[in-house]
């Protein structure tokens, strides 16, 4: 097996030109979990031709949670600013995941805009192929998709980490309420001890419930706004 490659700031320099700047990370998670919110992650980095990636930083679904939680500070400190946003399961279940990564970006980009940062100068680097963030604020955006960005990019890295982290967290305060659920292990994703709770107890108010009817009908598929994600089947999904 290939030695995995730490990402980098190649892509940054390159919409940047020759010019130092501000550049913008951002990613999402929890989009494929049964419970908790979905979270968007945003890590402003002001990029120069000195500037170096934290050792370690990778995307976050490549790092034990241990490794996570001691890279979280670390890779918001080397940004210029940071937020994390969030949608809820409830406006999940009334507008769909697609606009709620849409709402949680926005979120996000609120916080940064109150830190001082016209985030309109600043482009933005979205994970994946698909740009959701655009629509969902009310002042143009110049969005660069890049598939694997989370692996390949580096200010995307820290906003992975940063955001999973964050997301994390709120699911192990959420298990102390209820902790039949496994959230402080599975993080709200389905895990074998998620699903058959469910199946026993019924949903939380914290559940994503237009997303069940495949658990109570045997089957671990969830249907994403045209995206279909598999269930995990033990333990928490990275993403």
């Amino acid at each position: 097996m290939s030695p995995v490659a730490d990402p980098t700031l190649a892509l940054e320099r390159r919409l940047l030109g020759r010019q130092d700047g501000l550049i913008i990370g951002c990613d999402e998670v929890g989009r494929g979990a049964l419970a908790g919110p979905v979270a968007v992650g945003i890590c402003v980095l002001e990029v120069r031709r000195s500037t170096r990636v934290p050792k370690g930083l990778r995307d976050s679904k490549m790092l034990s949670e241990a490794r996570r939680e001691t890279l979280a500070p670390i890779a918001g400190s080397w940004g210029v600013a940071h937020a994390v946003g969030y949608a809820s399961a409830e406006e999940i279940d009334r507008i769909g995941i697609t606009a709620c990564l849409g709402l949680a970006g926005a979120r996000a980009l609120a916080e940064i805009v109150l830190a001082g940062i016209d985030v309109s100068a600043v482009p933005v680097i979205l994970d994946g192929h698909f740009d959701w963030l655009s629509r969902a604020v009310p002042y143009p955006l110049t969005v660069h998709t890049q598939v694997k960005g989370d692996r390949d990019c580096a200010s995307v890295a820290a906003a992975s980490v940063i955001s999973k982290v964050a997301r994390d967290r709120m699911m192990v305060e959420h298990d102390a309420v209820h902790p039949a659920y496994g959230w402080a292990r599975n993080k709200g994703y389905g895990s074998e001890e998620h699903r058959t709770a469910i199946l026993s107890l019924g949903p939380t108010d914290l559940h994503r419930h237009s997303w069940l009817s495949g658990i109570t009908a045997g089957e671990t598929a969830v249907m994403l706004d045209g995206f279909e994600e598999a269930g995990v089947s033990d333990g928490e999904s990275a993403a």
